[in-house]
Formats: structure tokens, sequence, C-alpha cells
């Protein structure tokens, strides 16, 4: 058992709100299962994915810091299980506390916002932390595989790690940066096999969705195919937007590239949540648009 329960201010995003309503309820499942204590910050706004910035750094910044700043109120970490957010956010938190001492105007003026707006000002106090590094550096793996009450044995996963979880910031390991090995660690914690293949540290092409449409479905395509020649049963984001393009557009990807695909997609917190006994349904798992049916047979669920 942890010394003390972990407790973070829970940034959920907006994805995770509507159209992958299932990896919030995974989360949820998953830290209940696990005695972490959430406090969602229900007064957070959207922060942006990163196309604020392309009008204004200024508002990416002075939304974020607004975000942050929700969290420094309750003295917490701030945890999102969203790998956009946690790089938008991070890069963020990350700019303003150097801005602390090498621009003090600018981070005036962010505060100066936030005051207009009868916020509490940014002090760049906390940390921003994806749940899947909550997961292995501050839980613990090892405490982590004493939790599982039903091991993954010969499920083999493969993960999609995606483009913003492994840019560079102090909160992602440096050694998994290049070379990651966080996910797969994981996948051995709770008993599945981990599976490698070229294209898991790459982009899943949702950021080209909305103008290069076809370009899009290539490269999620690629990635799928690459998975299922390497023998992944399933794949494993810890991102809900490479979610949305590797599983609700995968029949559209297969019109794209002309193959039959069928691999199911499983979000980080529903494949863990899986190994300490939770049930598929309290995961979700039945809103994918790739069915999940054969992880879960795989496993022994009654489908």
């Amino acid at each position: 058992m942890l010394s003390q329960t972990l407790k973070y201010a829970y940034f959920p995003g907006c994805v995770a709100q509507g159209a992958c309503g299932e990896l919030y309820q995974s989360t949820q499942a998953l830290t209940q299962a696990l005695g972490i204590e959430l406090i969602e910050l229900k007064k957070a706004a959207c922060c942006g994915s990163g196309t604020f910035k392309e009008d204004s750094q200024l508002l990416e910044d002075t939304v974020n810091a607004r975000n942050i700043a929700l969290a420094e109120a309750l003295n917490l970490p701030l945890l999102t299980h969203c790998s956009t957010c946690q790089g938008v956010l991070g890069h963020v938190n990350e700019r303003l506390q150097e801005f602390h001492a090498s621009n003090p105007e600018y981070i005036q003026q962010v505060n100066g916002f936030l005051h207009k707006e009868g916020c509490l000002p940014y002090r760049g106090s906390t940390e921003v932390k994806h749940l899947l590094y909550a997961l292995v550096s501050d839980y613990g793996l090892e405490k982590i595989s004493q939790r599982v009450t039903r091991k993954l044995s010969g499920l083999k996963c493969a993960a999609f790690y995606g483009c913003y979880l492994l840019r560079a910031q102090k909160s992602v390991p440096e050694k998994d940066r290049y070379n990651p090995e966080a996910m797969e660690n994981l996948f051995q914690a709770v008993g599945a096999t981990p599976i490698y293949y070229h294209g898991r540290t790459q982009c899943c092409g949702w950021p080209l969705s909305s103008y290069a449409t076809t370009q899009s479905f290539q490269m999620a395509g690629m990635h799928i195919q690459e998975a299922i020649a390497a023998g992944a049963d399933c794949l494993v984001t810890p991102c809900p937007l490479c979610h949305l393009n590797l599983d609700s557009r995968q029949p559209e990807v297969e019109k794209v590239i002309g193959k039959k695909l069928g691999l199911p997609v499983l979000h980080l917190p529903q494949l863990i949540a899986l190994a300490l006994g939770v049930s598929p349904k309290e995961l979700g798992l039945e809103r994918h648009i790739v069915s999940t049916k054969p992880v879960l047979e795989k496993l022994g669920h009654r489908v």
C-alpha cells in the first residue's frame, strides 16, 4: 500500500468529456481502484490543443496559466490523461516558469488578464503530469503489479505514444523522449506482452485530418498495419485525439488504404483497469468503433 494517498488536480480536457467519454469513465474507474484521489478542475478551459498560439502565443499562455493556477490554488500537481493537453499545458508551464526570472513583465501581463477576470495569479509553483507518468513514476510499477487481480497474460499490446507526449519536458523522463519504454513497462506490470513496431512514436495523422484527410488516414493506416504485422492484438494510446484517428476513423482509413484492418484501440486506463478487475462495462469498452470483443475474449471475458 502507498504510505499516503496520491492526490492530483484533474484536468480531463474536452475530448474525454465528448467524443471519447469512455476515457473519462475509465480514468475515474482506474484511479478509484488504485486509491488515487482526483479533484476535477471544473472551471478549467480547453487548452487549445496548440491552435491558440497560431493566432497569439499570449492567448495560449494566458488561457493555460489560468488552468494551471486552478491547480496551484489546491497546492496540487495538475494531472491530465490527454497527451495533447499535457504537451500544451506542460510547455506553457515551463515557459512561464522561466519567464519569472527572464521576462517578469510578461508574467505581469498574463496575470493582469487573469486579475481582470477575477482569477488567481499564475505562480509557477506546480507541475503538469500525464496519467502515464503518474502511474509509472508516482504510483510505481511494482505496486501496480501487486494490485493486479486479472493478469493480461497472452495479450499482445502495441503502444501508440503519438508525438505530443514525447516532446521534451521536465515531466517526461529524458530516457523516454527518444526511445520510450514507459508504456511497455506498464504492460508487463499487468501481465501483457509489449509489441514493438516502427510507428509507435510517430504522429497518428490527426493534425492533418481537417485539411489533408487522405494523407491523415494513410498515416493512421500505415501505423495500424505495422502493428498488425508485428502481431499486436490491440493498440493502446495515451491520447484521445490519437484514439479518434485510429479507432473512430478506422473504417474510413480502411476505405482510403483499400485494406481491412479491424485492430482494437484501447485507452491506456482501460487496459490497466481491466487487469485490476474492473468490468468492461465500467470502462466503456462497448463505445469503441472497432469492436474490443477480440481483446475481451482473449482475456476470458464473457462477451
